[in-house]
């Protein structure tokens, strides 16, 4: 688990820089620009994937060969993200319709706690398996020897 601490902590930094993006675009189109709810959330969420997937390739998984494109890469973390996405809404279904829990608060933890928990899981799980899978090859001379770019 102590090796897995500084993958852990570059894939968290991603996200949460992929977080503010997704929500600062979100609250923008919204507002200022005036778009519709899903126009602007689809969007953000393109938006924010493609933080997120930047920050996983060019920081937390650099030193990763890539067996697969960058563009076929980008479009399998793609993918990942939606599945998680998917996960997080069918918490809010089986809270909201399955168990009757209707209240804004139910919702909330279901999707925006529950949810986003097995989400990330997912979302991790499916980035260093599906998306960087050349687990433990590094690139150029230091191989193997490689900091993670968050320390």
């Amino acid at each position: 688990m102590r090796a897995l601490g500084p993958e852990l902590l570059g894939f968290a930094a991603a996200g949460i820089c992929a977080y503010a993006a997704d929500l600062g675009l979100f609250i923008w189109l919204r507002g200022p620009v005036g778009l519709d709810p899903l126009t602007a959330k689809s969007l953000s969420f393109v938006a924010g994937c493609s933080v997120a997937y930047a920050g996983n390739a060019l920081g937390t998984y650099r030193g990763r060969t890539a067996e697969i494109s960058r563009l076929r890469q980008y479009a399998v973390f793609f993918a990942v993200n939606i599945a998680g996405a998917l996960v997080q809404l069918l918490c809010i279904a089986v809270s909201h319709y399955g168990l009757g829990f209707t209240s804004q608060r139910a919702d909330t933890v279901s999707g925006a706690g529950i949810g986003m928990a097995l989400a990330t899981v997912l979302r991790f799980w499916g980035t260093r398996t599906l998306v960087f899978r050349g687990a433990g090859r590094t690139t150029g001379r230091t191989a193997g020897t490689e900091a993670s770019w968050t320390g």
